[in-house]
Formats: structure tokens, C-alpha cells, sequence
């Protein structure tokens, strides 16, 4: 097991198998913050993630959240901070979750997220880069980024694959969130079960993808990933100018300081 204070990355083997092969849980570990994010955490769990694609050893990775959340997204604590006319700052911080979401994208062997309360903002986008998502009936989960005064713009492309684009629409413009039963329906979840198996179920559907020939599952993954590549590269470009534009105005600032002083409050 490899640990630091934000990503818990433990290993458990895949007993039946003839080879070392194992499933990484890689676990977000920041619980009294919601595992909200900065740029070192996320630093941390890329490391993470690319050792994890190299070791022929791990044919299945579960990502999950410690405590009461999966993720809920950008700490606004750091955000906040940005200076308005401080462009490359804003571009930095795109570029940060670009280089995060095409490490999880990239990796060859099945992604299974275990959602565990609260996937918000860019951990519900980070929820949504798994090949398969399970939770249970009282997580919370969508884009309420437009409420902090942040554009959603990655957001609608990791939404609109699976959402379409008048819920994506809904998402992106409303902020608002939908528990596990809606998230189902949606295709937002692959399946529900109680709130006490998730990890479990997780990590036992990762053994069974595991034990797939590995070479068929790398080729499957990898059209999967072509059919939108590009619309990844698309989003993150026009992601950097608008959120170049809009930390320009000041209104994220403002709007992120007004709900961190109500928090304090």
C-alpha cells in the first residue's frame, strides 16, 4: 500500500489468477473537506494513476472517496485566490484537469468508480471518465459549478455522452444535483446497491473485469477513447478562454468568496 495525506492507493489481489495480478483501489483522502481538490492532490493522484498504467500487474483500477464523499470538486479555498488579471493562472488550473482527465482516459485497463456520497463539479466529471459507476440511492451527484460563478464547460463535454443535450443543458445552467435513483436512470450510475457495498461491489466487479483477457480490453478501450478524443482536446481549449474571460471579471471570485464566508459563517 502507498499512502500520502491525499491518495490512498491500496492493493488487492486477484486471488484465482496464476500471475501477481492485483486491483488498485485508489482512494481520494481529504474527508473533512469532502475530498475536494487542490492542484497538489490532483498532482498526486496523476503520479498515482500513471504508475498504476505501467504496472502490467494491475488489470483493474476503483477509484473512490474516503469518508462521507466521492469528490465534491475544486476547493474554493484555492480557486478563490486567482488573481483576475492573471491569465495563465487560469489556464494553468484547465491544464491541470486536463492532464488529470486524459491519465484516467489513458489508463488500458477497466476504471470502476465506487461513489459514495457527494461526486460534484470536477469529482462528478471525474466520477463520470470510468468505464462504470456504482453507488447507492442517497449520493448526490451533477454540476453546480454555475452557482459558484464557474463556467461549465468540461463539464458539458464529459456530461453530453451520456446525458444527451437537454439534461446536459440542464446540468451545466441549473447547478442542480440528482440522488442515486435519478443518476441511474440517467445512465449516470451503472448500478445501485446499498450504501455499505459500494466499495465492495466495486472492487468485486473489478476482479471480474480483471480476469478478462487483458489485450482485448486494452483494444476496447482504446476506440473508445477515439470516438472523443477530440472533443476532450475541443473542451479543454475553449475551457482555458472562457475561464480566462470570466476570472477576468472577478465574478468567480466573488461569487466563491460569498460562499466560503456563508460556510464560515
Amino acid at each position: 500500500m502507498t499512502e500520502n495525506t491525499t491518495v490512498v492507493v491500496t492493493c488487492h489481489p486477484v486471488t484465482d489468477s496464476t500471475t501477481r495480478a492485483y486491483v488498485a483501489e485508489v482512494a481520494l483522502n481529504r474527508p473533512d473537506k469532502l475530498n475536494a481538490w487542490t492542484g497538489a492532490m490532483r498532482g498526486r493522484l496523476v503520479e498515482a494513476l500513471d504508475e498504476l498504467g505501467e504496472d502490467v500487474s494491475c488489470r483493474a483500477v476503483v477509484l473512490t472517496g474516503t469518508g462521507r464523499a466521492f469528490c465534491a470538486g475544486q476547493d474554493l479555498a484555492e480557486t478563490a485566490a486567482i488573481d483576475p488579471d492573471d491569465h495563465a493562472a487560469a489556464e494553468e488550473w484547465i491544464d491541470d484537469f486536463g492532464r488529470l482527465f486524459r491519465t484516467v482516459r489513458g489508463l488500458d485497463k477497466p476504471v470502476i468508480a465506487a461513489v459514495n456520497g457527494v461526486a460534484a463539479g470536477s469529482g462528478f466529471q471525474f466520477a463520470l471518465l470510468a468505464d462504470l459507476r456504482i453507488g447507492h440511492a442517497a449520493v448526490r451527484m451533477g454540476q453546480p459549478e454555475v452557482l459558484s460563478g464557474i463556467p461549465s464547460i468540461t463539464g458539458i463535454w464529459a456530461m453530453s455522452g451520456i446525458l444527451g443535450r437537454a439534461k446536459t443543458a440542464e446540468f451545466a445552467l441549473t447547478g442542480r444535483l440528482v440522488d442515486g435513483t435519478e443518476a441511474l436512470r440517467l445512465g449516470l450510475l451503472s448500478r445501485l446497491v446499498a450504501e455499505d457495498e459500494v466499495k465492495v461491489a466495486a472492487l468485486a466487479e473489478a476482479v471480474r473485469l480483471a480476469e478478462l483477457p487483458p489485450g482485448a480490453v486494452a483494444l476496447t478501450k482504446g476506440r473508445l477513447r477515439e470516438l472523443d478524443d477530440a472533443g476532450l482536446d475541443d473542451a479543454i481549449e475553449a475551457a482555458k478562454k472562457v475561464h480566462v474571460a470570466a476570472y477576468a471579471t472577478g465574478e468567480p471570485q466573488r461569487e466563491m468568496a460569498k460562499f466560503l464566508a456563508g460556510r464560515r459563517g
